[in-house]
């Protein structure tokens, strides 16, 4: 714990605090596919697991809604993660020209549609694309209709698709010029994202507009997205692969791109409708490998490579609400665990001391490792996997008061027997272990399995509780095996317990023999009279 500096355990949302977003899905019909809307909610689930947080929940809600869950996560950082389309897509760029980014005020979450949060570089990089952070800066929710004297430009895509060869032979129009002039950052959403149509838009900083020509690749044939820091450099970047069909396209791509004059020479990394960087080609690249490079943090780079690595999500989200948990009610629900945990710890302390009298020590000794050792797991835990303690999980540790309770109530009631049968002391203490750990570990291993097959099956926060059963259960082994027994057996040697003092939990009166069969000295009489005889 002093290396790690993971002193408690991280809290869940429900004691701790977190942020739940409502994410409310659109589309073109007015109608949200199930399946599609079940496999946002996947892959949103895996952007967050990514995170390393515990007790994280994504949930569909009605028939367009996902409800995100995180605790211990920044609001801006969880919306977004989880509010990224991620559609990647590579265009060649026909024009740049470099703007003045538009100052905008700072939108609601409930309001705010969800983009993504790279920023771009306005440096090209030779055969390498550049990114660097910059704040969020949303577009506008509804677009901007085009002039009057210009023709609508399609919003779906011409079927058959058109070869990459047919794509590259693509001219900007004077329509797309005139309206590449009036386009201004900020101010007016991007043109249609339609893949075979020319796209105006603009980098994420703002400081640059862009006509680009139509999709030449997709995101979807990117195999893996890493995030890393390539070998003599410091800098993080993000290691992009293609698929074979991809890694054809790009090479041709990038050949044709390489016998073009500046700024044409170059192919835009487009996110979401924005550009995050263009890197000019001289040359033609093959094997389908391709780098994001820049100011990354490690952060940010793995955030862009998750978001890359999952896929882009099939619907198009808006951030409906975000909510906070109170840390003061979950604070008061916290104090409300520990109380009863408290209570019950009592309770059996109280039990303990009227019934086993001296022996008590044992019981609390036990109780008290098993109490430090589970926080220290806790602990550890949540710093290396991002366990989060909840609620459930609380009372899956009161739980575990009685499992430990239960374990050296069995070998202490072994013991008795054993004095009982004509045992002395020191052999029933010994015998009674070998007649009673086979039952303690059935028992624990019933404990054990009921917390295994429920957090498999269980959903949401009841997983708390069984993982937090599961784990006690198991210290509840290891304690009695290497601590309760070992320390029951030095205790016997001593005069007080192992001479059957009366408050010793030893006596004989207690155990309901005599005191001569409980030290074995009727025993020995016996032998010596039958050995005179």
């Amino acid at each position: 714990m002093a290396a790690t500096g993971a002193w408690a355990p991280k809290l869940g949302l429900d004691l701790r605090g977190g942020t739940t977003i409502t994410l409310t899905a659109s589309s073109d019909n007015g109608t949200v596919d199930a399946d599609r809307l079940e496999r946002a909610r996947s892959i949103i689930q895996q952007r967050v697991d990514s995170l390393g947080v515990g007790e994280s929940e994504v949930t569909t809600s009605g028939d367009r809604q996902i409800v995100v869950s995180v605790p211990n996560v920044e609001q801006e950082q969880l919306i977004e993660l989880v509010g990224q389309t991620a559609r990647l897509t590579f265009r060649a760029v026909y024009q740049v020209e470099s703007v003045t980014p538009v100052a905008t005020a700072s939108p609601t979450a409930a309001s705010t549609t969800a983009t993504s949060e790279t920023s771009a570089s306005s440096t090209q990089a030779a055969a390498t694309a550049s990114a660097s952070p910059s704040a969020r800066r949303p577009l506008p929710a509804l677009p901007t209709a085009p002039p009057s004297t210009l023709t609508p430009r399609p919003t779906a895509a011409a079927s058959p698709a058109a070869s990459v060869d047919t794509l590259l032979a693509y001219t900007p129009s004077s329509q797309d010029s005139d309206e590449f002039s009036e386009f201004n950052c900020g101010e007016e959403s991007p043109t249609p994202d339609v893949t075979d149509q020319p796209l105006i838009t603009c980098s994420k900083a703002g400081t640059e507009k862009f006509l680009l020509g139509p999709v030449l690749l997709e995101g979807t044939q990117l195999t893996s997205a890493q995030a890393g820091v390539p070998q003599n450099s410091l800098n993080w970047v993000v290691n992009l692969q293609f698929n074979s069909a991809g890694a054809t396209d790009f090479e041709t791509v990038t050949g044709e791109l390489a016998t073009r004059t500046s700024p044409e020479n170059s192919f835009a990394i487009v996110l979401d409708g924005e550009v995050i960087s263009y890197p000019s080609v001289s040359s033609s690249i093959a094997g389908g490998g391709a780098e994001i490079s820049g100011s990354f943090t490690q952060q940010t780079a793995t955030e862009l490579a998750n978001v890359l690595k999952y896929g882009a999500l099939p619907l198009s989200f808006e951030v409906s609400s975000v909510d906070t948990v109170s840390p003061t009610l979950g604070g008061d629900q916290l104090r409300a665990g520990i109380i009863a945990g408290l209570i019950g710890l009592g309770l059996v302390v109280i039990f303990a001391v009227t019934y086993y009298r001296g022996l008590a020590i044992v019981v609390v000794a036990s109780l008290a490792l098993a109490g430090v050792q589970t926080w220290a797991l806790m602990a550890l835990l949540g710093q290396s996997v991002g366990f989060a303690l909840n609620l459930p999980g609380v009372a899956g540790a009161i739980v575990a008061i009685g499992v430990t309770a239960d374990s050296f109530i069995i070998y202490f009631e072994r013991i008795r027997d054993e004095v009982r049968e004509g045992r002395p002391l020191t052999s029933a203490i010994e015998t009674g272990w070998i007649r009673s750990r086979h039952t303690i570990l059935v028992a624990d291993g019933v404990s054990l399995l009921s917390a295994v097959v429920l957090f498999f099956l269980a959903v949401g926060s009841v997983k708390g509780f069984a993982f937090t059963l599961g784990l006690t259960t198991l210290l509840d082994i290891l304690i009695v095996f290497f601590f309760t027994k070992p320390l029951v057996s030095v205790l016997g040697r001593t005069k007080f317990f192992g001479g059957g003092h009366p408050m010793s939990g030893f006596g004989a009166e207690h155990m309901g023999v005599s005191l001569e069969s409980l030290l074995g000295r009727r025993r020995t009489g016996v032998r010596r009279k039958a050995a005179t005889s």
